[in-house]
């Protein structure tokens, strides 16, 4: 089981950069441990900005900062950074097309037991609605990786959410299938298919192999960049299928759900199920216990396909 945090990849790939280049700068608010920053911070304090717990500021002097030539990667718990500071990701980011990376920590409900304030479940439906600013959901740490590096080589706003604990890998070191703003297909099917984003990725693949020894045919679709949306993929998906699954680790209105169904509609009309958390507080539990509660595991996304296609 790996037990490398998404967020500590983020660290580790800004360390290498900031040795090069100085411009690299990370603010934090009062987030450094639980974004796991800290060593970021000990290596570079000249690169290291601490606001304290003062979300809006942190993300008005990350603009101020890109507007004087930095490079600042601004992270916060996700629940926060997406609430308490919209308007300024809005006005100071977005709307300025500053370069700016929002990194939301602990998204979705990896905050566990401290419920719903500390639980993120509306992120990608608010930032996807403000132009210019993109929202990733990379699905393990390799990928992780690959998006960090993609990002530092581009000067455009973009929000990027990522868990709390360690997940299980997608895929693996040195054979990452990444294309910037492009879904990566897993799986290739001709009955189902399911395209989720984030942590939501690796119980969708496990969900194809139950799938397969029942004799049904699943199309896996790792949709990391949800905005922009690879609609060219979506397509293809889902007219190669007979229903389509959307899973997400976010409330059921704005997020991938709602934009696939949008495409599909458009597009090449077909069944369309969201799987998401419901529109209401969640249970109290951990990750892994809100996802079997709620049906966002292996078993119960299978058990949605299968109901979608008149087999359960």
């Amino acid at each position: 089981m790996n037990k490398i945090a998404n967020r500590q990849v983020i660290c580790e790939v800004l360390m290498e950069h900031a040795k090069e280049d100085r411009d690299v700068v990370v603010l934090c608010s009062d987030s450094r441990g639980s974004a796991s920053l800290a060593p970021f911070a000990s290596a570079f304090p000249e690169q290291f900005v601490e606001v304290g717990i003062a979300e809006q500021n942190l993300v008005s002097i990350s603009a101020g900062m890109a507007k004087c030539g930095k490079k600042p990667y601004a992270a916060s718990p996700a629940s926060f950074i997406s609430t308490r500071s919209f308007e300024q990701a809005k006005v100071d980011v977005a709307y300025s097309n500053t370069n700016v990376k929002l990194i939301g920590i602990s998204g979705g409900v990896s905050y566990g037991a401290l419920g719903m304030s500390h639980h993120s479940a509306q992120d990608i439906a608010a930032f996807a609605s403000v132009p210019n600013m993109r929202v990733y959901l990379p699905s393990d740490r390799f990928q992780t990786r690959c998006l960090m590096e993609a990002l530092l080589k581009d000067e455009k706003p973009a929000y990027i959410r990522v868990g709390r604990n360690p997940v299980e890998d997608v895929y693996e070191e040195g054979n990452v299938p990444f294309a910037m703003d492009k879904a990566t297909v897993i799986t290739q099917g001709s009955d189902v298919a399911i395209i989720a984003c984030g942590e939501m990725v690796k119980p969708a693949r496990d969900a194809a192999g139950i799938l397969k020894e029942k004799g049904i045919s699943a199309s896996v679709v790792d949709m990391y960049c949800v905005k922009p949306l690879d609609e060219e993929t979506v397509i293809r998906a889902a007219s190669g299928a007979k229903a389509v699954i959307t899973v997400e680790e976010h409330a059921p209105y704005g997020g991938l759900g709602s934009m696939v169904s949008q495409v599909v509609a458009r597009e090449c009309p077909r069944k369309v199920i969201n799987m998401s958390l419901p529109d209401a507080p969640v249970i109290t539990g951990t990750s892994g216990e809100v996802f079997a509660y709620y049906g966002l595991n292996a078993e119960g996304i299978a058990g949605m396909a299968e109901k979608a296609l008149g087999r359960g």
